[in-house]
């Protein structure tokens, strides 16, 4: 298996001068070198196809032992130097200083068609930022992220990748719910790949530590690498870098109001200087249509991070990453003009994206779309069933016929009373109103609501299924929902089963409602 490695991060950028791998606090440098931890019997579970060829890896290769000793840790490359990353963050809106890639460790980048590429383990063992944790990852939460990152990437959300899925042949003590009821699990690594990793916490730890010059080295590294549009100078140059960071954020975050996705831990350590979805943890999608859901046990009193308040804490974390940045800009004026247009570009995209949701081409009715929300929470409705068939209306509809087109999103229909039923029938009397007003035909507004609210989603009761299979090891089911959620928008009739609502024996089931970040 021949590679093209092209390492710029761990030789461009400062190391850490102590090469033990202890737990520790780590000065003046962006990463600490690392090796991964020797699994005993890695096996190799599934390779995600299409990122093998982002990175030069053939079928046949991506089925050979030296494939597999790469992606499970138990060899390094060639003339590659593995490494852990510095960074910090704030946690849940609290300051929490160092906290670095405790389970993750990057192995080399790679050039392949002109993109360059990361190729990062989790749950590879042990680094200097693993605090008191043992750096592992296990077979559960594993599976999750291997699934979800391919997942996001064909409904077209902006995402880190997953290459692959190895169990380790170790076990693992977590305590899931950490209500001290720990126990051994299956131990398993994912191999992620990023064109970086680089965090909003990479910049927070050296402007904390009031290491100035550290941080401009890595702004301009990151600049340099990911952002060459920006040719300018000066306080000018961090400036842009900063507005493109922001933009992006805000790409990434309307996808996930888009699709219903609720990430759960969107600490600033946890957000991508790339704007991509970064670190599938406690995650789920909106399904009981709730915008005050969380995933996030962590989360259930406080839930800082429900679905609703996702744009808010995205902008919230900006300000963060702004106030890492303001020691090579140091001018407040023109970061703040910056910081707002974050809202300005949220609150002009996001009214086009509901109406492209309802298959509308008017000007975008916010008491129209207010009383949806509404409804859809009053009446318990699955939120991408609900989208999915509302293409399904045409404009000869009464409204209690469109009514009935979308009663299969409805959790309990019987609880449906004669009030809701009623204000269902208004807003359905508006929505033919507004459909009948405009020269598309139903066939085309179908096929152009198809495009944006997708049939099939990772919901966790199908990963909950797929996991618990594996740990039987049968991973024929994982293989299933990778296929499915390659084409998230396309019917799919032979996979018709998973357009379904959250099953009952799933509501309060560990892993199907709410999710620990344990892994």
């Amino acid at each position: 298996m021949k590679l093209n490695p092209s390492d710029t991060f761990n030789k461009q950028l400062p190391a850490d001068s102590n090469v033990s791998n202890t737990p520790r606090q780590v000065f003046d440098a962006a990463f600490s070198f690392v090796a991964p931890r020797i699994p005993s019997d890695p096996k190799l579970i599934h390779v995600a196809d299409e990122v093998a060829q982002l990175i030069g890896i053939s079928e046949a290769e991506s089925k050979s032992n030296d494939f597999l000793n790469l992606v499970s840790g138990r060899a390094i490359y060639p003339d590659t130097k593995p490494y852990a990353m510095a960074y910090a963050g704030h946690q849940f809106g609290n300051w929490a200083g160092q906290l670095g890639d405790g389970r993750a460790i990057n192995l080399f980048e790679v050039l392949h068609q002109n993109k360059r590429w990361t190729l990062q383990l989790k749950g590879a063992g042990e680094t200097p930022y693993s605090r008191t944790a043992d750096g592992l990852a296990v077979l559960r939460s594993s599976i999750r992220e291997h699934l979800c990152s391919e997942a996001m990437y064909y409904l077209g959300v902006p995402t880190t990748r997953s290459l692959s899925l190895v169990t380790s042949g170790d076990k693992v003590l977590r305590d899931i719910l950490y209500n001290g009821n720990a126990a051994y699990e299956d131990g398993a690594v994912v191999c992620r790949v990023a064109p970086s990793f680089i965090r909003f916490g990479n910049f927070q730890l050296f402007t904390a530590r009031k290491d100035i010059k550290n941080l401009k080295a890595l702004a301009d590294y990151t600049i340099q690498y990911f952002y060459p549009e920006i040719t300018v100078s000066g306080k000018e140059k961090y400036l842009q870098f900063y507005q493109e960071v922001v933009n992006r954020t805000v790409e990434m975050v309307l996808h996930w109001q888009r699709v219903g996705f609720v990430h759960g831990v969107m600490n600033t350590d946890n957000m991508s200087i790339l704007g991509l979805t970064i670190d599938y943890g406690p995650y789920g999608w909106l399904e009981d249509y709730d915008p005050d859901w969380t995933p996030n046990t962590t989360d259930a009193e406080g839930r800082r991070y429900r679905f609703r308040n996702q744009p808010d804490i995205a902008l919230w974390n900006l300000v963060q990453f702004g106030n890492a940045l303001y020691p090579l800009i140091e001018d407040i004026v023109p970061m703040e003009e910056v910081l707002n247009s974050y809202s300005q570009q949220f609150d002009s995209q996001f009214p086009i994206i509901q109406q492209q949701k309802l298959g509308l081409e008017a000007e975008y009715d916010a008491d129209f779309q207010d009383e949806l929300t509404a409804l859809l929470t009053a009446s318990e409705s699955d939120m991408t069933i609900f989208y999915r068939n509302l293409a399904n209306v045409l404009k000869s509809d009464a409204p209690e016929h469109a009514f009935s087109k979308i009663e299969f999103s409805f959790y309990e229909l019987d609880k449906i009373i004669d009030d809701l039923k009623t204000r269902w029938f208004n807003w359905f009397a508006l929505y033919l109103e507004k459909i009948k007003a405009e020269n598309i035909s139903d066939s085309e507004r179908k096929q152009a609501m198809n495009q944006v609210n997708p049939k099939y989603v990772l919901r966790n009761y199908m990963a909950q299924l797929a996991i618990e299979a594996a740990e039987k090891e049968d991973f024929t089911l994982i293989d299933e929902l990778y296929t499915l959620l390659k084409n998230p928008y396309d019917e799919q009739p032979q996979y018709e089963k998973w357009f379904a609502k959250r099953p009952d024996w799933a509501r309060d089931k560990v892993g199907c409602s709410m999710l620990s970040c344990s892994s």
